[in-house]
C-alpha cells in the first residue's frame, strides 16, 4: 500500500470516494470539495492505482497556555468498504501525524461521527478532551422592552461579524479558533442548512453573536454564542425568539464540571512543545512522566516539568516517572484547561 502521489484528478478521486463513504447530501458535497478541500491538506492510500482510504487536515489555530498554536483538524476521514479492517486508517494516521509534525503542527483534532469512533481513535492517540453541554432559553411571556439595540438576521458573510466572533473566542484560554476563510465555509454551510448568524447591534457596534440552526425535530439550535455581557446574551435570544415566533430555543454553551457530553477528541503531535507551553502556564506544576507514543516515536522520552520549565530526556530521570500515553498527556494538559471546539466545527 502506498501513500498516493497527487494527480491533476485527485480532487474527482476523493469525492467519489467520499460519495461511497458517507451520505451527504449533493450540495453540501460540491461545497465541501470546493471550499474545503484542496490538494495539500489531503492525505491518501492505493491500492492499484485506485485510492482506498483518505482524509484531510485542516489548519486551525487554538489558544493554549497564553499563546496561541497550530492545529491539524483531522476531516473526511474514510476508507473504501472494500478494504476496511485492515488497518489502512491507522496507516493514513501515522502518515498524517508525520506530516503535521514537519509542518509546525503540535495538536490534532477531530470530531468522531459516530459514538463507537471515540474508541476507534482513542487506539491511535486521541483522548476525549473536548466536551459541550446544552441548556434551553425559554422567552419572556412579556413583550421585550424597547430598547436602543437591534437584531441582524443573515446567512452572507460579514467581516465585522468575524471580526467580533474571533476576538470573543480568543478570550478563551483553551480554544479552537476560526480563520477568516472557515468562517466563510460555516457561512456557507449555514445557507444550505438555512440557518443564520444574527447579531444584536447597537449604534453601529456589535454586543452578541449568535450561530442560529433549524433542528430536524423542528425548532432552533443556538450552536454558538457569545456577547459583552450577559445581559446582552439574555436580550439577543429575547430578540431571536420574538423574531422566529418560536417559545424556546437549544443552546450549547461551554461545558463545566458534570454536565458535560463529549464532542471532539485531541492528539499531541509534538509533546515537548506543548509541555514546554503547559509548563510555562503553569509553574506551579511539578512532574515527571516516561512517555510512551507508537505512531510518533519522536514524542518517546523522558520528561520533567518544573518551576515552569520542560526538561526531556532520553535516559530515566531521577525520581518517580510513571509511564503515560501520549492519550493520557492530551487528557491531562487540556481536559483539565476547559478545552473548548465549537460545534461548528461539526
Amino acid at each position: 500500500m502506498d501513500v498516493l502521489t497527487l494527480t491533476m484528478n485527485m480532487r474527482e478521486k476523493i469525492k467519489e470516494l467520499w460519495k461511497r463513504c458517507f451520505h451527504d447530501s449533493e450540495e453540501f458535497t460540491e461545497l465541501y470539495f470546493r471550499l474545503r478541500y484542496s490538494d495539500d491538506v489531503n492525505v491518501a492510500l492505493q491500492s492499484g492505482g485506485e485510492v482506498v482510504a483518505a482524509l484531510q487536515v485542516l489548519p486551525f489555530p487554538m489558544t493554549f497556555g497564553g499563546e496561541e498554536i497550530s492545529t491539524g483538524y483531522i476531516s473526511g476521514a474514510c476508507t473504501h468498504p472494500d478494504h476496511r479492517n485492515r488497518g489502512l486508517m491507522r496507516e493514513l494516521l501515522t502518515e498524517a501525524f508525520a506530516r503535521m509534525r514537519r509542518g509546525g503542527v503540535l495538536l490534532s483534532t477531530l470530531i468522531p461521527a459516530e459514538p463507537w469512533l471515540f474508541g476507534y481513535y482513542a487506539r491511535s492517540g486521541y483522548a476525549p478532551v473536548f466536551g459541550y453541554a446544552e441548556k434551553r432559553f425559554v422567552a419572556a411571556e412579556a413583550p421585550v422592552a424597547d430598547t436602543s439595540f437591534t437584531l441582524e438576521m443573515s446567512d452572507a458573510y460579514a467581516q465585522k461579524s468575524y471580526e467580533y466572533l474571533s476576538r470573543k473566542l480568543r478570550e478563551r484560554s483553551c480554544c479552537l479558533q476560526h480563520t477568516a476563510a472557515d468562517f466563510r465555509v460555516v457561512m456557507a454551510d449555514l445557507r444550505l442548512s438555512r440557518g443564520f448568524v444574527g447579531t444584536l447591534n447597537r449604534e453601529g457596534r456589535i454586543a452578541a453573536l449568535a450561530v442560529a440552526y433549524p433542528l430536524e425535530e423542528g425548532g432552533w439550535r443556538i450552536g454558538e454564542i457569545v456577547s459583552d455581557t450577559p445581559e446582552a446574551e439574555t436580550l439577543l435570544l429575547e430578540f431571536v425568539c420574538r423574531r422566529l415566533r418560536v417559545p424556546s430555543l437549544r443552546v450549547v454553551v461551554p461545558s463545566v464540571c458534570g454536565d458535560s457530553r463529549p464532542l471532539g477528541m485531541a492528539r499531541v503531535i509534538h509533546a515537548e512543545t506543548m509541555l514546554r507551553i503547559y509548563a510555562a502556564a503553569h509553574p506551579e506544576v511539578e512532574l515527571s512522566l516516561c512517555l510512551t507514543d507508537e505512531q510518533v516515536p519522536l514524542n518517546n522520552g523522558y520528561y520533567r516539568v518544573k518551576d515552569g520549565k520542560c526538561e526531556k530526556s532520553a535516559k530515566r530521570l531521577p525520581g518517580s516517572c510513571p509511564t503515560v500515553s501520549v492519550g493520557e498527556l492530551a487528557e491531562r494538559m487540556l481536559a483539565g484547561e476547559r478545552a473548548y471546539m465549537s460545534l461548528m466545527m461539526d
